[in-house]
């Protein structure tokens, strides 16, 4: 039986670099195993086929941002979240050129959790400047909900939502509301706390029944199915 060695020592003696380089390499996604990508350092490679993909550099990975549709799930903590982002979950859809690795799922951060009681987007991301843009930016960038109502929809009581107000002593913010549907409003607001849906629409006799975001800035959300994620691509701006 031929004895094992482990991958990144298969590419140290592939390609004459350093330890921290061929660790590089693997993590990075650019060495192949038979044909596939393999970002495990201590991969066992016994008879395998080991070549480095066009262009390799030896660097650190780019931070990533994922996109989740994050299904009806307790908003208290990320964990649950966190949960859902694994490979067997990325949406086949997805457009984005990026192989999938198992650097693009640690140190994932997230700011501006959703409503209470709400699905939709959730976003995750390891680049510093979106995180400081989804901190510092919170109360200018909108958020777009689809919020499911019981109760008579009144169009002059939804343009009164324009305006802040004052509830039961609770500053509520203005917020843009439409019909989407019967059933339906279509609401946008600007760094919204926590609950602050549900005030508005009892502030106007309507009862939330479910609420979905849909976007962030200019980031939506698309097609994504529930429980499933996709990366931002380079060309979306929060």
């Amino acid at each position: 039986m031929t004895d094992s060695v482990r991958l990144s020592k298969r590419v140290i003696d592939l390609t004459g670099c350093s330890r921290r380089e061929a660790q590089l390499y693997i993590e990075g996604g650019w060495v192949l195993v038979d044909g596939a990508v393999v970002d495990a350092p201590q991969f066992p490679i016994t008879g395998q086929r080991v070549e480095l993909r066009a262009n390799a550099v030896a660097q650190p990975l780019p931070p990533v941002t994922l996109l989740l549709n994050q299904p009806l799930m307790d908003n208290a903590t990320l964990e649950p979240q966190r949960a859902l982002l694994r490979v067997e979950t990325r949406w086949p859809e997805d457009p984005s050129p990026l192989v999938h690795l198992k650097g693009h799922f640690a140190r994932l951060s997230s700011e501006l959790p959703l409503q209470d009681k709400a699905t939709g987007l959730q976003v995750f991301t390891q680049d510093w400047r979106i995180l400081r843009k989804l901190t510092d930016a919170r109360a200018r960038l909108e958020q777009e909900y689809v919020v499911q109502v019981a109760g008579a929809i009144n169009a002059h009581k939804l343009k009164s939502l324009e305006h802040a107000q004052t509830l039961d002593g609770l500053a509520l913010p203005g917020c843009k509301a439409s019909l989407q549907s019967e059933r339906h409003l279509r609401m946008v607001l600007k760094g919204p706390p926590p609950g602050v849906v549900e005030r508005l629409c009892a502030s106007i006799d309507l009862e939330v029944l479910s609420m979905k975001r849909l976007r962030i800035g200019a980031v939506s959300m698309g097609k994504l199915p529930p429980g499933q994620w996709r990366y931002l691509a380079a060309t979306q701006k929060f």
